[in-house]
């Protein structure tokens, strides 16, 4: 079968679809990658990015057919998904962690100068950090992974907190001084997972696309997105969660904070597995009444 594949043109995502359509070409099929620019890649360095700006045009094309198959970083996947498009597979994933990246080659949070300015481009990520060390200097930081690490060479910042998964990706993980222990900074629900988006009217690539998915990764995911669902909150919410699918269980770490750090919740939950999606999501909405998540 020949397969259009989308994605966005920046090494990351390039290195993810690559991944994705070397499994395909081993089980025989022709795969183009169709490299494509979304708001998020041409939106100014200095501003915040919105929900579902890395994914929409590529879905649009892939709902007018202008491509056959999707593939996200599952993290910035809208929670509300369009009618005609389904999620065919979550075929992998990375180190779901956060990791602290710094110049001086800090062991830990812990271990940062006092007031040490700190680059990251999420609320999540920069509400946790204060929670933990108020005294460090969050700055705002966006841009690819490659931009960020040479704004930190360059001295804009000392430290980095950043996603583990796409420096590892990338062949820069030797950069982590730390990766950080989800019960101090939670890491973004599905941060690590990649999603292959496919129509839902195609129905022999979505079995094709099916023997890729990974039922332990897909429940995880779904779980971790339900409670951010159930927060009422998108993408760049300041909300955290993370599953562990082990045979018939599941645990799950389960966090949410405040812009300045200074009302945090951290909850564990555990459970058999098919009842993973309806503890998460009750969590989640404990989670909505512990927590000012704003």
């Amino acid at each position: 079968m020949r397969i259009r594949l989308g994605t966005r043109g920046s090494m990351l995502a390039l290195t993810q679809s690559d991944w994705v359509a070397g499994r395909l070409r081993l089980a025989g099929h022709d795969v183009e990658v169709v490299r494509m620019v979304t708001e998020g890649d041409v939106r100014p360095a200095d501003t915040v990015p919105g929900e579902g700006i890395f994914v929409a045009a590529i879905a649009t094309a892939l709902k007018h057919g202008e491509i056959d198959v999707a593939v996200h970083s599952a993290k910035d996947v809208p929670l509300e998904e369009e009618s005609e498009l389904v999620i065919a597979a979550y075929p992998a994933r990375a180190d779901p962690r956060d990791a602290l990246v710094t110049k001086s080659h800090a062991a830990s949070l812990a271990s940062l100068p006092a007031n040490a300015t700190v680059g990251t481009d999420s609320p999540r990520r920069a509400g946790f950090v204060r929670a933990a060390r108020p005294d460090l200097r969050i700055v705002p930081l966006h841009g690819n992974v490659d931009t960020r690490l040479r704004r930190l060479d360059g001295g804009d910042v000392e430290a980095l907190v950043i996603a583990a998964a796409g420096l590892d990706r990338l062949g820069r993980g030797a950069r982590i001084d730390q990766r950080i222990d989800p019960k101090l900074v939670t890491p973004a629900p599905a941060q690590g997972a990649l999603a292959v988006q496919a129509r839902r009217s195609d129905v022999a690539l979505l079995e094709l696309l099916g023997s890729l998915d990974q039922p332990d990764i897909r429940l995880a995911v779904e779980a971790e997105r339900g409670v951010l669902s159930a927060t009422g909150g998108t993408c760049r919410a300041p909300v955290g969660a993370l599953a562990s699918i082990d045979g018939d269980r599941f645990t799950m770490i389960v966090g949410g904070v405040n812009s300045d750090g200074s009302d945090l919740r951290i909850e564990s939950i555990e459970g058999d597995r098919s009842e993973a999606i309806a503890e998460a999501e009750a969590a989640g909405r404990r989670l909505a009444g512990a927590v000012a998540l704003r």
